[in-house]
Order: C-alpha cells, then structure tokens, then sequence
C-alpha cells in the first residue's frame, strides 16, 4: 500500500498565489487574540534541529506602538542627523502601519550539536511560516527588518536580548488594497539537477 499523502492542491494553489502586502496599506482589524494564538502556534511548528525553540515573538500592538515611533524617531536623530518631516513621519509610524506587529527574535548560540546557522534558519523558517498562517487566517501580511533590525539600542528598546538578533517584524492586519504582483525567479536560472563528479 503506497504511504503517498493524498494531494491537498487548495493548499499547493493558496502557496503559489500568496504575496505580500505593504504594511502601510494594512488596516483594522488585526487577529484577535484566539486567532493569533493560531497564528503563532503555526509559526512554533517549523524544523528545529535539537528542540532547542532558538527564537521568541514580542508583540507590539496598542498605544504602545505610538511611543516605540516617538522613541525611534529621536533614536534616528542620533544616527543619522536631523530628519526632514518625511522621513520623521517614516520613524514615527514605523510600528503603526499595521494593528499588530510580532517581533521574531533569534536565539541562536553556540551549541555542541547543532550549528548556530541551523538555528538561525529555523528562526527563518518561524518568520515564513507566521508569514503564510496569518495569511491563511486571511491578513495581509509583510515581513520587514529596516535599520532597527540591526542596531543593538533599538534592538534593546524593542525587547531584545544582548545574546538575540531580529529575524524580522511581522506586520499584520487587513488588507485595504490588493496586493502588486512582482517577477519572480525563473527556475531556469535556479534549478539544476545533480549528474555527479
């Protein structure tokens, strides 16, 4: 008896018609706490070598998400000189684009089995997989990092840990536009088959 999974092709046609959405053409509303339970819960359930779980979420989501814009805006300042009202704006709403925002935070380390790159791939594998379950629970979705992602004060701000790097911002919320399509690779240029030495 074949123990061949029997074919799903609504799952096969959804992957391949997924794309994302820019963040500032997210609305309200966001999940509501059962549904981004789910969607978190999906995201935990990806390869990791070990069960070491070397990543964690921060969600940002409320009023909260007004006082993380006014910080980094100031924070900004102090890297790159003063701002001009566009980019101000930019700082200010980093984190309001969307409802919600979930922090996705790496905690590869060094570890006598498994190598620090396959845990930084399984946080990898957390950001695409919460990427797909909140959109299978029908968000629009982005991942993005910016600027924030690698610097160790907002990191700090943000929630993260000396040891943690950020493997992406998720922001989610309802689409108030369709999504652009954009090329994609062709396999051609990407898909060889092995013939051996």
């Amino acid at each position: 008896m074949s123990s061949h999974t029997p074919a799903r092709p609504e799952v096969l046609d959804f992957l391949l018609s997924r794309r994302s959405h820019p963040a500032v053409s997210l609305g309200e509303p966001g999940p509501d706490g059962e549904t981004l339970q789910k969607i978190l819960t999906a995201a935990a359930r990806v390869p990791d070598h070990g069960k070491l779980a070397p990543w964690r979420f921060v969600l940002y989501e409320g009023d909260a998400r007004n006082r993380i814009g006014t910080h980094l805006a100031a924070l900004a300042e102090t890297r790159f000189g003063p701002l001009d009202e566009a980019r101000r704006q930019q700082e200010l709403t980093r984190f309001t684009r969307a409802p919600l925002v979930v922090g996705v935070f790496s905690r590869a380390a060094v570890h006598p089995k498994i190598p620090v790159w396959e845990q930084e791939l399984s946080a990898g594998a957390v950001c695409m997989t919460l990427v797909t379950a909140a959109t299978a629970a029908g968000f629009g979705v982005q991942w993005v990092s910016e600027w924030i992602a690698f610097d160790a004060e907002a990191i700090a701000y943000l929630g993260g840990q000396p040891d943690e790097k950020v493997a992406g911002f998720i922001h989610i919320g309802t689409a108030m536009q369709p999504p652009f399509e954009r090329p994609r690779p062709d396999l051609a240029e990407i898909v060889t088959t092995w013939t051996g030495a």
